[in-house]
């Protein structure tokens, strides 16, 4: 090596030095700055430069910090020639050496030696611009910069600003103020490349700008912080005085921890539960009172002192009460009654020795469900509360939300026990039959805990995580139908059906409690409406088509507002409106406008392929006029007005059975292959399925083959086997009402539910002509065998 040619200072001269890699540090010109290296083959370039090369050496950044043995590739061109000033080595092995950069360089290629690195290089000569009268006023920009960021960074000793104020020359003075900025490896060495001194001052002034806005909003935030934990402490430091104040002028005041202690005491909670509670204080007392976990704390243990743990209202079960109570509140729904009526004996005679029941109330809309169960609270004393479950589909509505969540609550079943404030109140869960479930859980799984007796004697909330006993609550829930409530849920409960009213049922109702109702939510009186009653029975004839009484409230509120109306408006103008109104048959238009119900459809005369059928929906009961015509074809059956696949599959069956039938029904002439039937049923907009019309499409079928016409006042229920038998069906009760709410005179019933039929009353069958049939033939004999061609 000693054949190196050394650096003679020559513009274009291509020179060698020894190469010095350097990580996380960029040597700028005239700056002098300690190195400490570790790498043997630095040691020794650093070694041949003290004895061998004047002192000098090339030192270049690495791209990465990583690289132990880094190539030209890896290296940034563009480095300085520096003069070793010092070099000292440390016990550990490594050398600590102290540098003074000299010239900017380029470097052209890298020299792999035995002992360490050789590079040829170029000096870069800077651009001659010391005449740009710019370069003053951009000079004096970076020197008040750089003081602002000195004055804002930590970590820059304010004694360079009296350094850089005796530098004159603008290159020098860039070079200085860009070793000392504290920005990216990158950035800097971006700096060291800029030949021109203007184009670096302007860098320099640009990186100065970001750095002051970054160091200014970090230290708006600190300041921010710094105030807010000044305010914290500045409280807790007078809550403490206060405090001690308070001890020595002996005032009988506690502190919060105290207070909440008392409260817990207080509050006669379980063993379990208070034991929780006093744990759960004990960490409160021990953080900050304003951080997030002592407010998290702070609710649960407030949830805790709240809940009714031994609060409840005596129960006063009078049976003549609360028949009286129920007679008042409902007319009619005397099976509901009866029941509900033995269940509150049942309470009170075996009181603590009989497990909690829970009734379900299933029904169509408007029949009185909801208020059957507050009528059970008052009958019994106790509070009420209504839950509705309708579309929830999270389990920690009933579950409740762990504590770790954030705004997390107890389950609705907790929240409405401490809104009542006693632990055995009466709690409606209304409409559980349209409870759904998703990722989030099934709440109706969850509800199973909630409502069995075996279990809910403690209930354990997700938020509480103690158990709470649900065991005195007397849980009523509602339905409309029993078909989507989840099996094992519907198993812990007894369900009581309550069907739809009939014509005389609805005008008692709204006689005895909706007229009233209505009259006082409109400030009207007695005296100022009058509705007849045959104008009532029209409203429910004529402008109603319901289960329940819901509508019919409706239109009788429809009613009372243009009367209220009308008297206001005669009032004001000092007119004085008539003091009766009186509304009858004639006047019902005016105030309800043309009728709402549509013919049904329902035959006026005995008619081929028309047959009245019974069906029944989460309504109540409805009847199905069912259509059929024959036409040149191929032996095919068409099907229309939205059937489902079980009608579907009940019409072919029927179809089926007529033609394996068919000397014994008197049809053998009919020829099958040659004709069409078209099955259809009206109002094809509403999906109709079941098995139930079986016998009556069977009825129908027989009809239009055979051209006997079908009894136009009779309706027919019942499924229908390939043998002719006739199956029983559900939803009787509802049938029969629906045929005496259309003047049906005869309804054919299966055999199989004259047991339905026997549990009726006598004034829902009064009228009504039910007739019993056990095989399809009796049917069509029954149907058209009187009327002939």
């Amino acid at each position: 090596m000693n054949d190196l040619k050394e650096d003679t200072g020559a513009k274009d001269e291509k020179t060698v030095l020894p190469l010095l890699p350097v990580r996380d540090i960029v040597l700028f010109p005239g700056v002098v700055t300690p190195l400490f290296v570790g790498r043997a083959r630095s040691k020794k370039a650093l070694e041949w430069a003290l004895n061998n090369g004047d002192r000098k050496i090339c030192i270049v950044t690495q791209k990465d910090v990583n690289i132990e043995e880094p190539s030209l590739d890896d290296l940034y061109k563009v480095g300085v020639i520096a003069n070793v000033l010092q070099m000292v080595r440390l016990p550990d092995g490594t050398v600590k050496v102290l540098v003074e950069g000299v010239k900017r360089i380029y470097v052209e290629e890298l020299i792999d030696s035995d002992d360490f690195y050789m590079c040829s290089y170029k000096q870069i000569d800077e651009l001659e611009n010391q005449d740009d009268e710019s370069l003053e006023p951009l000079k004096r920009s970076v020197l008040n910069q750089f003081e602002r960021y000195v004055s804002l960074h930590p970590r820059i000793p304010p004694e360079i600003l009296m350094t850089l104020s005796d530098v004159e020359d603008p290159s020098q003075l860039a070079d200085l103020v860009a070793s000392h900025l504290m920005v990216k490896i990158k950035e800097r060495q971006d700096i060291l490349e800029s030949v021109d001194v203007k184009e670096r001052l302007e860098k320099i002034l640009k990186v100065l700008f970001q750095e002051i806005e970054l160091l200014q909003l970090e230290l708006s935030i600190q300041e921010k912080v710094k105030q807010q934990l000044e305010k914290s402490q500045k409280e807790y430091y007078l809550r403490e005085q206060l405090r001690i104040i308070q001890n020595e002028l002996g005032q009988e005041e506690y502190s919060e921890i105290e207070q909440l202690r008392k409260s817990i005491l207080d509050a006669k909670m379980p063993p379990e539960a208070q034991e929780k509670a006093l744990h759960e204080l004990e960490r409160m007392a021990k953080m900050p009172p304003l951080s997030a976990e002592a407010t998290v704390v702070r609710t649960y243990i407030d949830w805790l002192i709240n809940m009714p743990w031994e609060k409840r209202t005596r129960d006063t079960v009078d049976i003549r009460l609360a028949k009286k109570v129920l007679d008042e509140d409902h007319y009619g729904l005397d099976e509901a009654k009866e029941r509900i009526l033995e269940f509150l004996a049942v309470r009170k005679r075996a009181s603590g020795r009989v497990k909690s029941q829970v009734l379900c109330f299933v029904g169509p809309p408007g029949v009185g469900k909801t208020s059957l169960g507050r009528s059970i609270a008052k009958a019994t004393g106790r509070k009420f509360a209504n839950m509705s479950l309708g579309g929830i589909r999270d389990e920690a509505e009933i579950r409740g939300h762990r504590r770790t969540y954030i705004g997390s609550l107890p389950g609705r079943i907790i929240q409405k026990i401490r809104q009542v404030g006693t632990k055995n109140p009466v709690i409606l869960l209304d409409e559980i039959d349209k409870i759904g479930a998703d990722f989030r859980g099934d709440p109706a799984a969850a509800l199973l805990e909630v409502l069995d007796p075996e279990q809910n004697y403690a209930f354990t909330d997700h938020f509480l995580e103690v158990p709470f006993d649900l065991s005195n609550v007397m849980f009523i829930t509602t339905a409309n139908v029993v078909h989507t409530i989840p099996k094992p849920l519907l198993d812990r409960m007894e369900v009581i059906k309550l069907p739809g009213y009939v014509m005389e049922e609805k005008y008692q109702i709204a006689k005895r409690h909706l007229i009233p109702k209505v009259l006082k939510e409109h400030g009207l009186s007695e005296k100022e409406l009058i509705i007849l009653p045959t104008a009532i029975k029209r409203i429910i004839s004529d402008y109603t088509k319901e289960a329940g009484v819901r509508e019919l409230e409706r239109q009788l509120a429809k009613i009372a507002r243009k009367v209220t109306k009308r008297i206001v408006e005669s009032e004001q103008s000092n007119k004085g409106a008539s003091a009766t109104e009186k509304i009858g048959v004639k006047n019902l238009r005016k105030y309800l406008g043309v009728p709402r119900n549509y013919d049904t459809g329902i035959p006026r005369e005995p008619q081929v392929g028309a047959m009245v059928g019974l069906a029944w929906t989460q309504f109540g009961g409805d009847i199905l006029i069912i259509e059929a015509v024959t036409m040149r074809g191929k032996g095919n059956i068409i099907l229309t007005g939205n059937l489902g696949e079980v009608m579907q599959e009940s019409a072919r069956a029927a179809l089926s059975y007529l033609k394996s039938h068919s000397d014994e029904l008197n049809i053998k002439d009919v020829k099958w292959d040659e004709i069409d039937i078209h099955v259809h049923v009206p109002e094809g907009a509403i999906p109709k399925d079941g098995p139930s019309a079986g016998v009556a499409l069977a009825t129908v079928l027989y009809s239009v083959v055979s051209g006997k016409r079908i009894r136009n006042d009779v309706a027919i229920t019942g499924e229908t086997t390939l043998r002719g038998m006739v199956l029983p069906v559900g939803g009787i009760r509802e049938k029969i009402l629906a045929a005496k709410r259309y003047g049906i005179k005869e309804v054919l019933l299966p055999e199989g539910n004259k047991v339905d039929v026997e549990e009726m009353p006598q004034w829902a069958i009064k009228g009504l002509k039910i007739t019993f049939i056990g095989e399809v033939s009796e049917a069509i004999n029954r149907c058209v065998s009187d009327n002939g061609k």
